[in-house]
């Protein structure tokens, strides 16, 4: 069942254009241990035995080699035991933000106020690597969705479906957003709008 799931993720974000190629990794937390995407694999073609058992600690416990960003993933389920799904790709206009550092806050959309309020830029740190875990961590304590600089973007849920869909929603407010740069320039909420949004998003 577990490893359906990450299949049927992987295709569809292939499908999305949310991802490319053999970057990326996507896994899921269960009682056992963790199963996340193997180093290497195309997330839209995978197999059964593209994806590895580890424990909470990234060490394997079935045959495979774990995505090298196993480390960060097992981190987030230590921090925030409530999350049990996380998808790192290298979408088109997520990666293009994360490339400039720029982060995504600018209220130009109820959705995205409801949703994100911030998506936030990890300093930037050579993938698979400790200071990668922490930069990243930093900013995942309090937000579901982060940018890594120079890198792409990580979303993490409490199921794979929901977090598909928040990053499935941030592509789409990045490219928003670039659209309107394109355009001149948004007209963005106002500051009271942006306070009743918070409010109803609380409530």
């Amino acid at each position: 069942m577990h490893k359906s799931q990450i299949i049927r993720c992987g295709k569809h974000l292939y499908n999305k254009n949310l991802t490319v190629a053999t970057s990326g990794n996507i896994s899921l937390k269960t009682d056992n241990g963790i199963f996340i995407t193997a180093s290497g694999t195309s997330l839209g073609y995978l197999q059964e035995n593209d994806i590895v058992l580890t424990d909470f600690n990234g060490q394997e416990l079935t045959y495979g080699k774990a995505s090298s960003e196993k480390l960060l993933h097992c981190e987030i389920y230590k921090q925030r035991p409530e999350i049990n799904a996380i998808i790192h790709s290298h979408p088109v206009y997520l990666t293009s933000f994360a490339a400039c550092h720029k982060s995504l806050n600018d209220p130009i959309m109820s959705e995205n106020v409801l949703y994100f309020e911030e998506i936030p830029v990890a300093e930037y740190a050579m993938p698979s690597s400790i200071e990668l875990v922490e930069n990243t961590m930093k900013y995942l304590i309090n937000h579901d969705v982060v940018l890594m600089a120079n890198h792409g973007v990580i979303v993490i849920a409490d199921t794979m479906q929901h977090a598909f869909s928040k990053l499935e929603t941030a592509e789409y407010y990045a490219q928003v957003t670039i659209n309107t740069i394109l355009l001149g320039g948004a007209k963005n909420l106002s500051d009271n709008d942006v306070k009743n949004l918070i409010k109803l998003k609380r409530a």
